[in-house]
């Protein structure tokens, strides 16, 4: 089964669900045989956000208000735990993630395992470690840590190149309807919107596998 993970590398939210999605996957294929072959594809539910270096939290509680953005970020680092992720938002900077997304978006064309590396790598940049995901070494810098050429990273993050996929994949995700991250898309037709936990996307994957068989 194909399935679309719509996500952004500057969400964790997107980190929690992908990390309990690609579980419940590999669980899944032991139990019914089947692989589920991911893709990773980029949504900005806010694509205006700038890359200021100021602390997240400090940029959530400008857009947000104080209170909400304690809670929100209480909120999701309470499901990252669950997980076994431990979100470090006392150092997490305001970052756009559009070159990111450009970088991911050829990663996807060396190889699905590589972008999704990557995208682990970049998110451990962004909500573990601290990292500016916005600027160009640290962008290319995790992409070699992943096995993907650096040279190459450094001559596409200092173009253009795959601007218009990423604007594509944003398109696409607003076709379907997503409105909240992460959104999985199964074979172009089941939807899982939102953060699940790890069981309930096996059995959904059961589910939508046994409507799959029988179409």
């Amino acid at each position: 089964m194909r399935a679309r993970l719509f996500v952004d590398v500057t969400d964790p939210w997107s980190y929690v669900g992908t990390t309990r999605f690609e579980r419940a996957a590999a669980t899944f294929t032991i139990v019914r045989g089947e692989p589920v072959d991911m893709a990773l594809r980029a949504f900005q539910l806010d694509p205006d956000v700038p890359s200021s270096g100021r602390p997240l939290r400090d940029a959530l509680a400008a857009r947000h208000g104080e209170h909400e953005a304690d809670e929100m970020l209480a909120q999701v680092s309470a499901a990252a735990r669950i997980s076994g992720i431990d979100l470090n938002f006392h150092d997490a900077i305001e970052a756009s993630s559009f070159d990111a997304w450009r970088l991911l978006t050829w990663a996807g064309d060396v190889g699905a395992a590589e972008q999704r590396d990557l995208a682990h790598q970049l998110w451990r940049a962004h909500l573990l470690e601290g990292a500016d995901v916005s600027d160009p070494f640290v962008l290319a810098t995790r992409a070699a840590l992943v096995g993907l050429d650096l040279e190459t990273a450094e001559a596409l993050l200092a173009s253009d190149e795959y601007a218009d996929q990423v604007r594509l994949q944003v398109e696409a995700g607003r076709a379907v309807n997503v409105t909240q991250l992460p959104t999985v898309v199964v074979e172009d037709r089941w939807t899982l919107a939102g953060l699940h936990s790890q069981d309930d996307y096996v059995q959904a994957l059961d589910a939508i596998y046994r409507e799959w068989r029988e179409a």
